[in-house]
């Protein structure tokens, strides 16, 4: 099989479940020899798929905030297949939707921590492998529409997102000259582990042809259709793309539609 990632090593995180899972099944059904992280004992279950799929596959339960962890899956990758081409930082959380005065200090920290400082270690550790190696190289962080401007999320999930999206561009331009590029993706509303509730409610009170309907094509997302524009940016069809956040969302962001917050009221 000619697969558009033959020969190439690439790293997931957040594989435990949704975007991650589709990604890291699809990157090794495309010839990638795949390492895969999560917090969850379900990056065990992502890895059975693989292997039973005859794909090769690594799977290390991770904490994708933790510069120990990210170091050492960096490490892992070269001690077992001897290079990392392609690093997916996608491991993330949303922190729910809370109002701006009802988050504390604890959440924002926990939120940047693993949404922002995870995907610039990733960028620190796999960029600096990729790097040395001289051989160039994909890295690939997962943004959101709620970074691109508000009404997409809760105020710190935003925030984390727009500073991704920063530091791919920020990165790129760090990385000038070693052809290694960095871009992000930013999703709409996608049916993963993280909006799991969401949906359980939609279709317990029959109302699932109102999720997603705020955006021009009127669904939400499957974990596949993200997975599908990461593997264009880690494969070569994506060689002069760098430093871009490309949004995967149905339309939504053209508009952004949005229900005024009264101030001090938890969003709806």
């Amino acid at each position: 099989m000619n697969g558009r990632l033959n020969g190439k090593t690439a790293i997931v995180t957040g594989a435990g479940s949704g975007i991650g899972r589709a990604t890291a099944i699809l990157f090794a059904s495309e010839g990638a020899r795949v390492l895969i992280g999560d917090v969850s004992d379900a990056i065990h279950a992502t890895a059975r798929v693989i292997a039973a799929a005859g794909g090769t596959v690594t799977a290390v339960q991770m904490d994708a905030g933790s510069e120990d962890d990210v170091a050492s899956l960096v490490a892992t990758a070269i001690a077992e297949y001897d290079a990392v081409d392609v690093a997916y930082a996608n491991a993330g959380i949303s922190g729910g939707m809370p109002g701006i005065f009802d988050l504390t200090v604890n959440d924002w920290t926990e939120i940047l921590r693993v949404n922002l400082i995870g995907p610039w270690l990733m960028v620190k550790h796999a960029g600096r492998a990729m790097m040395e190696a001289g051989r160039g190289g994909s890295i690939i962080c997962t943004a959101s529409v709620a970074g691109l401007r508000s009404g997409a999320g809760g105020p710190a999930y935003s925030a984390s997102k727009a500073g991704v999206i920063n530091l791919v561009q920020t990165s790129a331009q760090q990385l000038s000259g070693t052809n290694v590029r960095v871009n992000a993706i930013c999703p709409g509303l996608v049916e993963s582990g993280m909006t799991e509730r969401t949906f359980t409610y939609a279709r317990e009170k029959g109302v699932m042809d109102r999720v997603g309907r705020l955006n021009p094509l009127r669904r939400a997302g499957q974990p596949i259709e993200i997975a599908q524009t990461a593997l264009f940016l880690a494969s070569d069809a994506s060689s002069y793309i760098n430093g871009q956040a490309i949004v995967v969302d149905g339309g939504l962001s053209t508009s952004h539609p949005v229900t005024r917050q009264e101030t001090g009221k938890t969003a709806v």
